[in-house]
């Protein structure tokens, strides 16, 4: 499945947008509980939309074919976009070398 830049970078940036928002009108909310929100959101989003079509011998459906497929197609996913997010690593990590 190959993906379109654009509208993946323009969603990726709306959700961004969208906690920033909900922060703004939520000064009192918890940081991580909206971005669990989000990633709920998201991930009921992502499994309906890898739904694999009605023939059970589709090839383009192979690797969705399954829940767990589907599981392990997205978990391969998050952990593609956390490693390349900036925020992956950060200098309070517990694994930062300190000198």
């Amino acid at each position: 499945m190959s993906r379109e830049p654009d509208i993946f970078n323009l969603t990726a940036d709306q959700v961004v947008d969208l906690a920033n928002r909900i922060m703004d009108q939520n000064p009192e909310a918890d940081a991580w509980e909206v971005a669990s929100g989000l990633i709920a959101g998201a991930v009921h989003y992502w499994l309906y939309a890898h739904q694999p079509c009605e023939d059970p011998a589709c090839p383009d459906c192979g690797d969705y074919a399954t829940a767990e497929l589907r599981l392990q197609r997205l978990m391969e996913e998050v952990r593609q976009s956390a490693e390349e997010s900036d925020f992956y690593h950060t200098p309070n990590d517990a694994n930062v070398g300190r000198a």
